[in-house]
């Protein structure tokens, strides 16, 4: 666990969160609504989708986004051979991941206690299983909409070089910390490199040799 707990880390980050997602949830039920129409206009297939995650203290939970993929059912070519990751994103998810619009839905992880604003990102359970004890320590957290890694460099990162982000923020958990994530964030948001992907490593893959992989985006 932390090592040093804070007021900040105990009682004003989850207060900080609940306001935040409330207020999140609240101004932007309009874009939500048009985002969601969106979706179900373009392709089959339900709007949102949940995802098992490992949240603090290797809890799992059903991480939401909104859907930015053909489904599995959709996701063949003429010969039946499924189609690579990114032939199936549409063209909707294509730009609700330009502008990390497709994980708004998080406002509600966020609100229930699952989530927090900042924090390191949510990962699947085989990558927790090949974790170290030291990585662990990035599971002391709630995860996060957002955090150091994503606004450090995102994509172009290895599965290393964010382990080391997460801990460096776990280690420095302050509202100015956090304060200074979310103006970056923003501006990581506007940049059109900034969500490029560039390559997983052998870790951070999410095919993992598991077919239902398939449903899975390819993520930070």
């Amino acid at each position: 666990m932390l090592e040093s707990m804070s007021f900040y880390t105990i009682f004003g980050k989850r207060a900080i969160d609940i306001a935040g997602a409330t207020a999140g949830l609240l101004i932007s039920s309009p874009i939500t609504l048009a985002i969601a129409a969106s979706v179900k206009a373009e392709t089959r297939g339900p709007v949102f989708y949940r995802q098992q995650r490992v949240g603090r203290g290797g809890a799992p939970f059903g991480i939401l986004k909104f859907r930015s993929m053909l489904t599995p059912a959709d996701s063949r070519d003429i010969d039946g051979n499924l189609l690579e990751n990114y032939a199936r994103v549409t063209k909707v998810g294509r730009f609700l991941r330009r502008f990390s619009l497709d994980e708004l839905p998080q406002l509600v992880n966020i609100l229930v206690g699952e989530m927090s604003i900042v924090g390191p990102r949510p990962t699947l359970q085989y990558q927790v299983d090949r974790y170290s004890e030291v990585e662990r320590r990035r599971l002391d957290v709630r995860p996060g909409l957002t955090g150091l890694a994503q606004v450090s460099g995102r994509n172009s990162l290895t599965w290393g070089e964010k382990i080391a982000k997460d801990l460096e923020y776990v280690d420095s958990i302050s509202l100015l910390t956090d304060l200074r994530i979310l103006v970056r964030t923003f501006a990581a948001v506007l940049d059109p490199d900034s969500t490029d992907f560039v390559a997983h490593d052998n870790f951070s893959s999410h095919n993992n040799g598991d077919s239902s992989s398939v449903w899975n985006k390819q993520e930070d």
